[in-house]
């Protein structure tokens, strides 16, 4: 089965919406409401301090998980069609080269301040959890076997994080000062640290969020198989998704989920959910084809990696308050609702045109 799945379009599309303005419209609307749930959503919209899950902690797992869904289609599909392994793990390396790049000119490379630049940084993590995941299929012979690597990386990050010593803190000390993550970041990062003393994507998250894009290809490898219906894949992704998310929950009271270190707790909690979801969108839009409400998303999902840096370098926000600051009045102290309604609209009427162009950033 080689046809581009809507749903893999439509889930990213969904998970990059909360990063371009989903999740400002979400709090602005709640700070407006005196429901009984707003500090509810609120809470959610923010990152744990520390330790926890919130909602917005799964944004950026979801969107490395679906990274690797996509790997058994470009990667497997091509080996099948002949392509030499040796010219794939060129592109592979040089998709991770890029990716950190553009992480760099996205943490103010270009200011030329190298002391006080972050290096690493989310884009840079995705590329290198999607590079350790690609060669790991790339170079292997059975689609089981990317399972026994996620299986080998999960028990060599939780003896490095529960049994191995830092200095001045002792071993299993998961808190920002004392966790094995911050202090090889310490150590080996140059330039600055986003936690100052620790950064959510240092070195040793990056190896943990490969587990996560390596959920995402056995994820992708079902979805592309011809032995299953679309219903019993359904029910396949649903039942491991929930089986991760209890086993993740089952084990946080004793190693905590920590998405700033990456816990394999959070890897499960996190993967879980992603494959929850996964299997909601494959269902309502490539099994029982319900796709026209899903075109929304699709316009995001099919170039995720354009917005995230546009928004960054274009003003939205300007071109919103440009448009709509009239309009927005209107509505009184849910002004800022409107504008932020309405950058949402702009940014998405600009993937639009690049989607009808066919203009399409690919790395």
């Amino acid at each position: 089965m080689n046809q581009r799945l809507k749903s893999l379009d439509a889930l990213r599309g969904f998970t990059m919406l909360w990063i371009i303005g989903g999740g400002m419209l979400l709090s602005l609307i709640t700070t407006k409401s005196n429901c009984g749930w707003d500090d509810f959503l609120g809470t959610q919209m923010h990152h744990a301090a520390w330790t926890g899950f919130r909602f917005f902690d799964l944004i950026f797992p979801l969107f490395m998980f679906l990274a690797g869904v996509s790997i058994p289609y470009s990667i497997t599909g091509k080996l099948e069609k002949g392509t030499p392994a040796k010219k794939l793990a060129m592109k592979i390396v040089r998709r991770v080269v890029i990716l950190i790049f553009l992480g760099l000119v996205y943490n103010g490379l270009l200011k030329f301040d190298f002391a006080n630049l972050r290096f690493a940084s989310v884009l840079g993590q995705i590329g290198l959890a999607y590079g350790i995941a690609a060669i790991i299929v790339l170079f292997s012979r059975k689609s089981i076997t990317p399972l026994y690597w996620c299986i080998a990386i999960l028990v060599m990050y939780a003896t490095l994080q529960l049994f191995v010593p830092v200095p001045e803190y002792g071993s299993g000390i998961l808190t920002k000062e004392g966790c094995i993550n911050g202090y090889i970041d310490r150590m080996l990062l140059p330039g600055r640290l986003y936690g100052k003393v620790f950064d959510p994507e240092g070195l040793l998250c990056n190896i943990s969020a490969s587990v996560i894009v390596l959920f995402g290809v056995q994820a992708g490898f079902l979805l592309r198989s011809d032995r299953f219906s679309g219903y019993r894949k359904t029910v396949i992704l649903a039942g491991a998704g929930a089986s991760l998310l209890v086993l993740g929950l089952f084990i946080s009271p004793f190693y905590p989920c920590i998405k700033s270190a990456w816990t394999i707790t959070f890897n499960f909690i996190a993967g879980g959910i992603s494959l929850m979801l996964l299997s909601l969108f494959y269902i309502v839009i490539d099994v029982w084809k319900f796709q026209r409400w899903s075109y929304f998303f699709r316009i995001i999902g099919m170039n995720s990696i354009t917005i995230y840096l546009a928004v960054k370098i274009i003003d939205f926000n300007h071109t919103s308050n440009f448009l709509f600051y009239g309009t927005a009045k209107l509505f009184g102290s849910y002004k800022p609702v409107v504008l932020i309604i309405g950058t949402i609209a702009v940014e998405w009427f600009f993937l639009w045109i690049l989607y009808r162009k066919k203009i399409f950033l690919k790395v």
